[in-house]
């Protein structure tokens, strides 16, 4: 009795492919030009990015709709942002706060946890001129590093677009 031949099962897909490669490729396949792809990377990785935390859905999902982007792919760049937002929200409130000068004392956690015991309003303050520096230290690197992300990725894109399609229709 011969067993019947049988495809060889495709090995697991790895959590990277499954989380990461898979969602981008599914966005290349859903119409996107390669202007509004690195357009959507570009703002999607500038509201991941943003030092003030819970503001993240907020400023994606309302540049994704203000520019007609895919809301959904913007959301999921932002949020892949996560763990870098983290790593940079106090170097950036520190720096923000020092961007003051004289007007705002340095910001550490001994100076916050003291103020916050002993006057609540000074604490405030104090954050309150760290998180609008930090938004001014963010802005400025966002208005530099965005066009030069989004002219370094559109022709990636549209390299790699071109790429797939003439793959698909070859498999046609």
């Amino acid at each position: 009795m011969s067993e019947p031949l049988s495809e060889p099962l495709a090995p697991p897909r790895s959590w990277w492919q499954r989380r990461i490669t898979d969602p981008v490729l599914g966005l290349l396949r859903q119409g996107l030009t390669p202007h509004q792809l690195a357009l959507t990377v570009v703002l999607g990785s500038a509201c991941g990015v943003v030092p003030v935390l819970g503001l993240t859905t907020l400023t994606a999902t309302f540049a994704a709709l203000r520019l007609r982007l895919n809301v959904a792919a913007t959301l999921l760049i932002a949020h892949l942002w996560s763990p870098v937002q983290l790593l940079l929200v106090i170097p950036l409130l520190r720096q923000g706060a020092l961007l003051w000068g004289d007007q705002a004392p340095e910001l550490t956690l001994d100076k916050l946890r003291y103020l916050l015991a002993n006057d609540w309003l000074a604490a405030l303050q104090l954050l309150w001129q760290a998180m609008l520096g930090a938004l001014l230290l963010w802005a400025g690197a966002f208005l530099v590093l965005g066009p030069v992300v989004y002219f370094v990725l559109r022709p990636l894109l549209a390299r790699a677009m071109r790429n797939k399609s003439s793959e698909t229709t070859a498999l046609e």
